[in-house]
């Protein structure tokens, strides 16, 4: 795998990261770990507020798992996927800025996954997403975990059993993915949406996150206990920071606040 199969590129205060890795951009290990260097050096510059990742090419986002390379027995389920999990995000720890997938084609199983990491998904018309694992005798495990709390859970199992397709229309109709776009426009969509959050106030979106996080194994009232205790690090930070208070002169003297990220 050479890094040209991820391509990153610095925008300002954004991270763009591509996935190019043709025909079907699959993800092997080598190109897994490479992800999880890029998304944690995202994560660890305080320069960066906001990641875009997209697909090289316009027929896939990604196909995910490299399954070409696992019959030919180079790629195994258990291999050292990096410091992020598969595909550099799933498994992050920490990652408390904005990730937007920018799908460009299709998102199938791995792929279909990656783009379940990210916080918002602009999906071009062409864009489609499934789960064929169940064909391959394997399961989507990540998928099985978050895709019934994105759709109906009727919808999100019959997709996990049957493999099949969904395509972008169907998914802005049920709510999985933000934004429906024009395939020309999918980029400038993204590229606005991205700028916009990098002029939000990092420590809040950091506060949101992990307080998301935190809610997954909790109830809710276990989870405000946390926030109302100040025993999330992120939430303890923003409660004290100049940024909170910014927000309140702000506000009061009727202009826009500069958020400092402290």
């Amino acid at each position: 795998m050479s890094e040209e199969a991820v391509r990153s590129a610095r925008r300002g205060a954004v991270l763009e990261v591509t996935l190019d890795r043709p025909k079907a951009n699959a993800i092997d290990a080598a190109t897994s770990r490479r992800m999880g260097e890029i998304f944690a050096g995202f994560r660890d510059d305080p320069e960066l507020k906001v990641a875009v990742l997209t697909g090289g090419g316009d027929r896939f986002f990604s196909a995910g798992w490299d399954l070409k390379a696992a019959a030919e027995g180079d790629v195994r389920p258990d291999d050292d996927y990096g410091v992020g999990g598969f595909g550099g995000l799933q498994e992050l720890p920490d990652l408390n800025k904005p990730v937007i997938a920018a799908v460009n084609g299709m998102a199938v199983g791995g792929g279909f996954e990656l783009a379940l990491s990210c916080d918002l998904i602009v999906a071009a018309e062409s864009a489609s997403f499934a789960l064929p694992e169940i064909r391959s005798g394997t399961i989507a495990d990540a998928a099985t975990v978050k895709l019934p709390a994105r759709l109906p859970y009727h919808v999100a199992v019959e997709m996990l059993f049957t493999g099949r397709w969904m395509d972008s229309a169907e998914a802005a109709r049920w709510g999985l993915v933000n934004r429906r776009v024009p395939d020309h426009d999918l980029m400038a969509h993204a590229r606005n949406l991205a700028d916009h959050l990098a002029d939000g106030p990092p420590l809040v979106f950091a506060a949101i996150k992990e307080v998301l996080r935190a809610r997954e194994t909790r109830s809710f009232q276990e989870t405000l206990d946390l926030i109302n205790r100040r025993e999330l690090a992120t939430i303890d930070t923003l409660y004290s920071s100049e940024d909170q208070l910014e927000g309140a002169r702000a506000f009061a003297e009727k202009r826009d606040p500069v958020w400092k990220g402290r």
